[in-house]
């Protein structure tokens, strides 16, 4: 992929276009506007597919002749076979979902591979928020209030380790952001603001 087409991508899609191999097969779940399937098909060849709940976000993918379907990440990935693709992605949606482990497995049903990407709430400056300031925070990369959030599962880099663990998945990449950049895996529980991982299944 062209320097120019990964800067343009938010800095979590980036390394996770960067790490698609070229002409395979991939689902993004939700996908949002679409951004990272037109990424994918244009710069890769990939046959890139999304799923997506909002309506709005779906109509506007076709309507650019993207192919996006609506649905929902906690009921949907079932109707899919058995690796039907080679990557699936789930990227800044796990967290919203009402049962990630379950998601995650799901991912790894149908695909040979699953990205994911996630924001990290044991960074320094979420946990300053909390004991400094008594209330949970609102940052750039978390812009919601408690209240209005998305974000039902608060999860941290080492919390996700755990459940791979757990479950006898593999980790075959990872990447730490702050702020739009990468950092070095040292103490990224603490000071990585953002985690992609590249998983395998049992």
């Amino acid at each position: 992929m062209s320097v120019a087409a990964v800067t343009t991508l938010r800095p979590d899609l980036a390394l996770i276009a960067g790490h698609v191999q070229p002409a395979t097969r991939v689902l993004d779940i939700g996908c949002g506007d679409g951004t990272l399937l037109a990424a994918l098909e244009a710069e890769r060849g990939c046959d890139a597919r999304g799923l997506e709940i909002d309506p709005a976000n779906v109509a506007d993918c076709v309507a650019r002749g993207l192919s996006v379907i609506q649905g929902d990440a906690d009921t949907d990935l079932g109707y899919y076979p058995d690796k039907s693709f080679d990557y699936a992605i789930l990227s800044q949606t796990l967290q919203t979902t009402r049962r990630p482990d379950r998601a995650l497995a799901e991912l790894l049903r149908i695909a040979h591979r699953g990205f994911v990407s996630f924001p990290n709430f044991a960074h320094w400056r979420v946990r300053a928020s909390l004991v400094f300031g008594g209330r949970m925070p609102v940052t750039k990369l978390l812009p919601e209030r408690w209240y209005d959030t998305p974000n039902i599962h608060h999860l941290t880099i080492d919390d996700f380790r755990a459940l791979v663990k757990e479950q006898g998945w593999s980790i075959e990449g990872q990447w730490f952001l702050n702020r739009g950049y990468q950092t070095r895996p040292a103490n990224a529980n603490l000071l990585a603001e953002h985690a992609v991982f590249l998983l395998r299944g049992s």
